[in-house]
């Protein structure tokens, strides 16, 4: 459930109307709702209550916006971070330090320095060599690094190749077989406090079948550990649960997720952590755009648009979907294909698709637009980054501004000698 919907014949966000904010704020414009946040969140939480008490950390990558993060800080929700700007970003938003989870495959020398430095809550171990190196600085500054290894159980969690990161060949975590030697290797190095255990297997998982056998395995390991005289308290378990990107979508929901890990983790005695991303922030959010022509085709016309590939990356990366909808539906439907101005056949939306009936003028959404929208944005062919609105009832205001080509020009520099 979301909270976009019609009106006396028009889209509205809550209590605001898009046709306002595009008058005011202009196109493309990414629009959140923080109704539809604070209900995904407070969704999410009740359907893992049936594992008992767990962390949750949102995934700042699906959408790091300061307003965003602190609707979910104030949901109480951590911030599982990937970089030192995320981290960074999770402190503005008001995010304790202690429920931040720095993960992700390639931290730095300085980033694993300033995480220790703002005293966060837990390091995701991407290999051995990482965790002696931050075991070597938390000793340096007298403290012990809290932290976990993270383990690919090699599992196919059936997702696209891209967004996939539990199989042996992915570039995530280490081999769960060689995962017990090297934690007793950690668990020796001065400056380290190893924990648990961590797993997660990729993003946008339509069954949670490939989870649940991932989740077997990591308790198997577990149990491993705990046999050669390790103390395991925590494990975290990852994200990755997917959203509907078409109406007719039907997916886990978060009460499927927590049956399935309450069953699969009995007895594990551990606290459990989770990092939504996706499931919290996609459907709480459209790409507001203006058509500018409707251009005749060799088959059907193209409706093109004022937002681009550089604003939603996800259908030129991925092939995904987005419903494509008509702020003011006339209710006729015509086949057309949906582009932007990027000069890059990639710059489609979608092909062939019946839609609302669209002409020069009129304003469309791109629907479940609230994660992996706004923050994979480039500014390409020198175009503008899209401002970011949050709406929360009958108020708005602009969260992000949006950058203009003026703004970029000015950063840089023409060298002295040319």
């Amino acid at each position: 459930m979301d909270h976009f919907h019609l009106r006396d014949g028009t889209l509205w966000c809550e209590d605001v109307s898009l046709e306002r904010i595009a008058a005011e704020v202009g196109t493309p414009v990414y629009v959140y709702s923080a109704a539809t946040l604070r209900r995904h969140a407070r969704v999410f939480r009740e359907g893992l209550a049936a594992a008992g008490p767990v962390h949750l950390a949102y995934a700042i990558k699906a959408n790091p916006n300061l307003g965003v993060l602190r609707v979910l800080a104030d949901e109480g929700y951590g911030a599982d971070v990937v970089s030192a700007g995320e981290m960074k970003r999770a402190l503005a938003a008001g995010i304790p330090t202690a429920e931040v989870v720095f993960s992700g495959v390639g931290k730095t020398e300085g980033e694993l320095a300033t995480g220790l430095d703002a005293g966060i809550g837990q390091f995701n171990l991407e290999l051995e060599e990482e965790g002696v190196v931050l075991g070597a600085l938390a000793a340096a500054r007298g403290v012990r690094a809290p932290a976990v290894l993270r383990v690919n159980p090699d599992v196919d969690a059936g997702t696209h190749a891209k967004i996939s990161t539990g199989k042996r060949e992915n570039k995530f975590g280490v081999p769960i077989d060689q995962a017990p030697a090297m934690f007793a290797r950690l668990a020796t190095v001065p400056g380290l406090e190893m924990r648990g255990v961590a797993c997660h297997i990729g993003s946008q998982l339509a069954d949670l079948a490939p989870l649940e056998a991932a989740y077997a395995r990591v308790g198997e390991l577990v149990a491993e550990l705990r046999a050669a005289g390790h103390a395991i308290s925590r494990v975290d378990l990852g994200g990755g649960l997917g959203v509907p990107y078409r109406r007719e979508d039907r997916l886990p929901s978060p009460a499927d997720l927590g049956a399935m890990v309450a069953r699969v983790t009995a007895g594990w005695d551990v606290e459990l952590m989770f990092e939504p991303g996706r499931v919290i922030a996609g459907n709480a959010g459209v790409l507001l755009t203006r058509v500018i022509w409707v251009k005749p085709g060799g088959t059907n016309p193209y409706v093109i648009v004022d937002a681009a590939m550089n604003d939603l990356a996800r259908p030129a990366l991925y092939d995904a979907w987005h419903d494509f909808e008509a702020v003011r539906p006339s209710g006729e439907r015509f086949v057309a294909s949906i582009a932007g101005p990027v000069c890059e056949t990639g710059d489609t939306f979608a092909r062939d698709r019946e839609i609302d009936a669209v002409a020069r003028g009129d304003l469309a959404v791109f629907r479940t637009a609230g994660a992996y929208g706004a923050t994979m944005a480039s500014t390409y062919n020198s175009r503008s980054l899209v401002p970011e609105v949050l709406v929360d009832g009958d108020r708005y205001a602009v969260v992000a501004d949006r950058v203009a080509a003026e703004a970029l020009i000015a950063a840089e520099r023409v060298p002295d000698w040319l």
